[in-house]
């Protein structure tokens, strides 16, 4: 499956990747346990005592999350030979998943990464199968263990390679298209097209299934499909925050306005603007100087807390000129998502942005940023919300920019030398 973000319990560490246990899988190992139990009744030839089929059941669901285990270390070994690094592997309510630092960088190796795992499965089910009428002699419910997981791991398989994401054969899919055409992106658009009409049709076909019969199967399949629908909406969100990170450069945000000062005004002049200040402006604002109409540095509010109030008139704003060249800064041309990455690393949250002329013009923190983000896709966010934003010098809404980017640059989309 493709990578999505989960939380559990660590269990064990297998050639140095943590193995978790998310809370929900406890709840499919019942529900697994007791349909398997069922069949192992079904299986025996004889009345079992009631902790025997059970305790058979638990092995037979175990015996299918090992399974499940070995699909997901298929991927992640195949992943770590392609020089990709594996941060985990979970195992959850729907299966299992292995979150990876970066998509690989080829669409071939990113095809053998998405194989690797049906193919484990395959591999499992068909030495399983074949091992069932050796079994049958020996035991009818040893061959019904065997036959079971087999099937399993046989579905596994053919399921996972139903060409839609977040599937296998969905990330199978994007890396032929990708190789095809050379697009990454177009690879994630044809896969995520096809991802939402396989899981409406899951959707469909399991109401149906539980209208007419009843049972797990149904609703297993409206999960599934209720799933992929959540995962292929999330993914064409991320895709179109990725192309209007791509498409809007630095000039397109709503930069602030300087404060700007000439150097021959006495430091109170610094106070007074402070404390003209706007209710909900970030309280640390920069305030730029010039002389005679040229920009020669800014001035903190240092100078006000080292010298006494009765000096404030006697200092001039000259007297506590800083370089401009000590500001965080970026052009106004650049593309924002290179703004994401540098505001992350100011420790002020903010940038100073200079024109083609190489002169101040303004400006840019993530409260800027997230609102032409914002609006290019259609929502816009009410002022209280821009405000409270603001005085927390936060994204609106609680858009995860910086996270969208990390994806863009391990995708390979944008690259920090273009």
């Amino acid at each position: 499956m493709e990578e999505i973000v989960t939380d559990g319990w660590e269990l064990m560490r297998i050639k140095g990747i943590p193995l978790r246990i998310h809370p929900s899988w406890f709840l499919i190992l019942l529900l697994f346990t007791w349909t398997s139990q069922g069949q192992v009744v079904k299986a025996s030839t004889s009345t079992l005592p009631f902790w025997t089929s059970w305790a058979l059941g638990l092995i037979t669901a175990l015996l299918l999350f090992l399974s499940v285990l070995l699909h997901e270390l298929g991927h992640s070994l195949v992943a770590l030979r392609e020089g990709v690094k594996v941060h985990s592997i979970t195992l959850f309510l729907l299966g299992g998943v292995a979150k990876v630092e970066k998509e690989c960088s080829t669409p071939m190796s990113a095809l053998r990464v998405a194989a690797a795992g049906p193919l484990v499965s395959l591999i499992i089910a068909l030495i399983l199968l074949n091992a069932v009428n050796g079994a049958s002699e020996i035991s009818p419910l040893l061959a019904n263990l065997l036959g079971q997981i087999g099937s399993l791991n046989l579905i596994l398989a053919i399921f996972n390679l139903l060409p839609g994401l977040p599937l296998d054969g969905g990330l199978i899919l994007k890396a032929l298209v990708w190789h095809w055409t050379g697009s990454q992106r177009k690879g994630v658009q044809v896969a995520t097209s096809t991802g939402r009409l396989l899981s409406i049709f899951a959707v469909f076909l399991g109401i149906l299934i539980s209208f007419r019969s009843g049972g797990l199967g149904g609703l297993w399949l409206v999960m599934l499909g209720w799933f992929g629908l959540s995962a292929s909406r999330s993914q064409s969100q991320l895709l179109a925050l990725q192309n209007v990170l791509s498409e809007l450069k630095v000039s397109d945000a709503n930069i602030r306005r300087l404060r700007v000062l000439e150097e021959d005004q006495p430091l109170r002049t610094v106070s007074q603007l402070r404390l003209s200040k706007k209710e909900n402006d970030i309280p640390a604002e920069w305030i730029f100087v010039c002389r005679s109409g040229r920009w020669v540095g800014y001035v903190t509010d240092q100078p006000l807390k080292d010298l006494p109030v009765q000096h404030w008139d006697k200092e001039l704003v000259s007297d506590h000129i800083r370089p401009l060249s000590e500001l965080p800064s970026i052009g106004q041309k650049t593309p924002l998502w290179k703004a994401v990455i540098e505001l992350e690393k100011s420790s002020e949250g903010k940038l100073l942005v200079f024109n083609l002329a190489g002169l101040p013009s303004g400006i840019l923190d993530r409260t800027n940023i997230g609102q032409v983000v914002l609006k290019r896709l259609g929502l816009e966010v009410p002022p209280a919300l821009v405000q409270v934003a603001k005085s927390q010098n936060k994204y609106p809404l609680g858009i995860a920019l910086p996270r969208v980017v990390e994806g863009m640059l391990s995708a390979g989309i944008v690259d920090l030398k273009d």
